[in-house]
């Protein structure tokens, strides 16, 4: 495998120097601090994300106050007690996205939600517990229990909630295959994952970086070389 060091020194010089590309890192990860985050915003997340997947980030993120309406706070206690009428009439509710199957994953991770809150006293509690060596099946897990939290929908929750999350996107995993990992192209299998899991945790080691860090670096190696404004409208900040 490449150097690590190789590969942030290409991203720097891609991105105008090592104080440029440090800007656009993002702060510094930390899952304790997922803890505290209550249940209505570990919903109000996942639903953020769920809706953004294959839509107009902007479009959601403009709309997001209407979201918050029209799902009474993501408070899921709250929604679990409304009545099948309610859920109904938000397929035509403007305020929000009118996608009906996404809905109804709002009701199902409503659930999620508070069954495993219940179980560990807080839902941000349980993901703040869950190694951050382990991503992978984290992951798994998501994509298993809660409702349209598979594939990179999973990776971005996490990312968004400030967990130390690697995303698996094009040119990170462009970055990966060209530092000498074998794997697919475009990664989907557990295979793959496991490899990409095991070679993060030996950078992470190796330089101290956080798992998200090394994941931008990566992105920002190689592939189109998108202005630090566009970087910064993509990944929200």
């Amino acid at each position: 495998m490449a150097d690590f060091q190789k590969i942030r020194a290409r991203a720097a010089k891609r991105k105008g120097g090592e104080a440029a590309l440090v800007s656009l890192l993002g702060p510094m990860p930390d899952n304790a601090a997922v803890a505290k985050v209550t249940d209505d915003r570990i919903l109000s997340t996942m639903a953020e994300r769920v809706f953004a997947a294959g839509f107009v980030w902007r479009v959601v993120e403009q709309k997001w106050p209407g979201f918050e309406e029209a799902f009474l706070g993501f408070e899921p206690k709250r929604l679990l007690f409304q009545p099948d009428d309610f859920w109904h009439d938000l397929a035509s509710d403007r305020r929000i996205v009118r996608n009906p199957q996404k809905i109804k994953s709002v009701r199902d991770n409503a659930a999620f939600v508070e069954c495993v809150s219940r179980e560990h006293g807080g839902f941000g509690k349980f993901l703040a517990a869950w190694p951050a060596d382990d991503q992978v099946g984290l992951m798994a897990w998501l994509g298993k229990h809660g409702s349209r939290l598979g594939g990179n929908t999973g990776q971005y929750f996490l990312r968004w909630l400030e967990w130390d999350a690697f995303i698996v996107s094009s040119d990170m995993a462009a970055a990966l295959r060209d530092a000498g990992l074998d794997m697919a192209e475009s990664p989907t299998s557990k295979k793959d994952f496991d490899k990409i899991q095991a070679q993060i945790n030996i950078w992470v080691a190796q330089t101290g970086l956080p798992r998200r860090h090394i994941s931008r670096i990566l992105a920002m190696s190689i592939g189109e070389n998108h202005s630090p404004e566009a970087l910064r409208e993509y990944m929200g900040e």
